[in-house]
């Protein structure tokens, strides 16, 4: 193969950066390595403010230099996020290459700001500082303002589908075999508030995201020789608190990863949840309880024309299993470390957009899955007429509260096992020493009927 462009989707070493990289986009601003040195930057030039608003330290920074510093951020660019790698790896004229990510931010921002400012950037600071704070905004803007509202929207569509479709009556299947039957929309509300559920504690763990700044082990030291009459607890607490972050009063260099961890774990819970939904309703497809609209531009098979296959629900799986893995090996990777600091977690944190990513694709997948799955009431139907010894249950719970002992095996020995009719049933009906409003309480049983409050159970979902 000739060489490709490195800029083409198709020389992407990943599909998240080739084959869906339209789908992953939104990510960009909070997953990417311009995201990552923009976030850089940013805790950087918030810091060099934060220092030149104490009063006790001898940094100033005037009005002009302060709108500037923000506009530096605000207006960060693909040039300049360019820039900050070739001062990294390749050097430039003024700097000489530094072989070091947070390094090259701060030569950056000596280009940006007079020299008597220089000696104040990253000032007292290790790079985990500014890393663990960069890490946790992107994490917190990734999540909040792209997964969150993604799992939104499938919790929306399953609650508007419970609800359209609370009264349709379906089989249900415990161990795969017939059981009692529910509703589809009953079961569709199951989902839709298992997902709220999870996705609540997402938002709690984005929430809860936590920073320090304490120096190169986490005991201010080197603030403290330099400022020892300066409150620097006080200072770092108030700072990651105006970043948006909870403050960790106690670290090593880094900051320990727990609330890493449960944002994580989180994750991977939406994502149980939504896997055994695409499982499930891949399922009422293979059984012909839902239908699929076709879509003219797609081809369901290279061989098989006829075919519409459920492909969004079988795309969502596989994302949304490659993401747990990730979010696994994650959240039990982040929080070691030996002794007081070691690398090895720097570059497995540069893998959370990957999870974040496949957690995303699964999401729309699944959402865009049942914008196209329309129930099949007939089938569903047929499927409870055919299997009438459904009722045996309400069959013997009602003999056992005529005070019949032996209810439930003359239920057994007529269904167990074998094909029965409602009129095998109404045989046995007849043959019971029962009043005949109890007779004719068990002879208006049907399957499509028993189905409890199942429609009623819908409003559970606020």
């Amino acid at each position: 193969m000739k060489e490709l462009s490195r800029e083409s989707a198709l020389a992407a070493v990943s599909p998240l950066d080739g084959r869906y990289a339209g789908r992953t986009a939104d990510l960009v601003p909070y997953a990417s390595e311009a995201a990552l040195i923009e976030a850089r930057l940013r805790v950087e030039v918030e810091y060099l403010l934060a220092l030149a608003a104490h009063d006790g330290v001898d940094c100033e920074v005037t009005a002009e230099e302060h709108a500037h510093l923000r506009a530096v951020v605000d207006e960060f660019d693909a040039d300049d996020a360019a820039l900050v790698k070739r001062i990294e790896t390749e050097g430039t004229e003024e700097f000489a290459a530094t072989n070091h990510d947070v390094k090259a931010v701060e030569y950056f921002l000596r280009t940006e700001t007079p020299d008597r400012l220089h000696p104040w950037i990253h000032f007292g600071l290790t790079s985990e500082d500014v890393n663990n704070l960069a890490h946790r905004l992107n994490a917190k803007g990734a999540v909040q303002d792209v997964l969150l509202p993604a799992i939104e929207d499938v919790r929306e569509s399953l609650t508007a589908m419970a609800r359209e479709h609370r009264d349709v009556p379906m089989l249900a299947r415990t161990h795969g075999q017939p059981a009692t039957p529910t509703t589809f929309g009953k079961e569709l509300a199951v989902f839709a508030a298992r997902l709220g559920r999870t996705e609540a504690r997402v938002r709690e763990a984005s929430e809860a995201l936590s920073g320090k700044l304490a120096g190169a082990s986490g005991t201010y030291a080197a603030h403290v020789a330099a400022y020892p009459e300066i409150d620097w607890r006080a200072f770092s607490a108030a700072f990651v608190d105006d970043l948006g972050l909870d403050h960790t009063p106690l670290s090593t260099q880094i900051n320990p990863c727990d609330d890493l961890a449960a944002l994580f774990d989180a994750l991977a819970g939406v994502n149980n949840v939504l896997l055994d939904l695409d499982r499930d309703v891949w399922r009422y497809v293979s059984d012909r309880y839902l239908g699929q609209e076709s879509d003219d531009s797609e081809t369901g098979s290279s061989t098989m024309p006829h075919k519409v296959n459920p492909i969004d629900f079988e795309n969502s799986e596989g994302n949304l299993s490659k993401a747990n893995a990730d979010l696994t090996f994650l959240r039990d990777y982040v929080t070691t470390s030996r002794l007081q600091r070691d690398l090895s977690d720097s570059t497995v944190k540069r893998n959370v957009g990957a999870a974040f990513a496949h957690c995303l694709i699964g999401y729309r997948k699944t959402a865009a899955g049942l914008e196209k799955v329309v129930p099949n009431e007939q089938v569903m139907r047929e499927a409870l007429e055919d299997t009438p010894e459904i009722v045996g249950e309400a069959v013997q719970t009602i003999l056992r509260r005529e005070g019949d002992t032996e209810a439930y095996e003359r239920v057994k020995e007529l269904t167990r096992g074998r094909r029965v009719t409602l009129e095998d049933f109404r045989d046995l009906f007849d043959e019971l020493d029962v009043d005949e409003s109890v007779r004719e309480e068990l002879r208006a049983l049907t399957p499509a009927g028993y189905t409890g409050v199942a429609d009623e159970l819908v409003d559970e979902l606020e």
